[in-house]
């Protein structure tokens, strides 16, 4: 796949590498210092931290620095550094998985993906914390390392571990809890590590068999979900609608039709 520009997904992960390695260096640090300003967005339980806010600008100064023409979407600052019209779009999160790096879990990680004309060709999801690392390319494969990843193959949904994340507003969660309440007698067991893009990469990786939740973001899901199509799984909404805000599943095909029943049965896209 040729981009313009002179690029191709391999040279834009490459790209993509170095600079999450270069802001994962920035929040581990300052992390280490202690976390500081900590702020508020759409609830009281929904923190932004000086260190997001630092890891987006230094990821958006080197990406203008060597892609000036390229826009770039992240989560603290929006849509920025589009000096001119181009096929490329840088998607970030600086730091995914804030209330984690806010108490010291080691579960926080930088996401950078690359988008070509709405498309996600190449995507890198970077745990500070631990140094894990995750990569995938469009039609070359997720990988953690030189190990290519292939999923879960999970065949029925009642040996299911499942994955899924709640949203910050009271009312959302208390609906989100009623859809747990339904689901967790269906399956083998619920996890909730707080941080949509290693959720993603756990469930590549086949740490987890199968993910939902309502209310991702772009940014959320850019990297992590290339990761889970490049490891064979299936991503989707409920009712034939795309994965979104609404609703984000991805599964092996085994399990996605069983875990997709139960959700619309348990109306989990609906409420606030």
């Amino acid at each position: 796949m040729n981009i313009p520009g002179k690029s191709t997904p391999e040279e834009l992960l490459k790209i993509a590498v170095r600079i999450a390695r270069e802001a994962a260096g920035t929040a581990r640090r300052m992390r280490a210092d202690g976390v500081t300003d900590v702020q508020t967005k759409s609830t009281d339980t929904d923190v932004v931290t000086a260190a997001d806010r630092a890891v987006e600008r230094q990821v958006v100064a080197a990406l203008r620095a060597e892609r000036p023409a390229d826009g770039v979407l992240g989560e603290e600052y929006g849509d920025s550094a589009r000096t001119a019209p181009g096929p490329v779009r840088w998607i970030l999160d600086p730091i995914d998985g804030t209330v984690n790096y806010l108490y010291g879990l080691p579960q926080y990680a930088v996401s950078l993906a690359a988008e070509v004309d709405g498309v996600v060709v190449a995507g890198v999801v970077h745990n500070p914390a631990t140094g894990a690392e995750w990569t995938a390319t469009l039609g070359g494969g997720a990988w953690r390392g030189d190990r290519r990843l292939h999923g879960s193959a999970r065949g029925t949904l009642d040996q299911a571990l499942v994955g899924t994340g709640f949203g910050y507003d009271p009312a959302r969660r208390a609906h989100q809890a009623t859809v747990l309440a339904g689901l967790i007698t269906r399956v083998r067991d619920i996890r909730r590590f707080g941080a949509a893009s290693l959720d993603l990469c756990m469930l590549a990786e086949g740490q987890l068999d199968a993910y939902f939740e309502k209310g991702l973001s772009p940014w959320d899901h850019a990297a992590g979900g290339l990761l889970v199509t490049e490891a064979g799984l299936r991503v989707g909404g409920l009712s034939g609608r795309p994965a979104d805000e609404r609703m984000y599943l991805a599964a092996p095909p085994a399990l996605f039709d069983p875990l997709h029943a139960a959700l619309v049965e348990l109306d989990a896209d609906g409420g606030p």
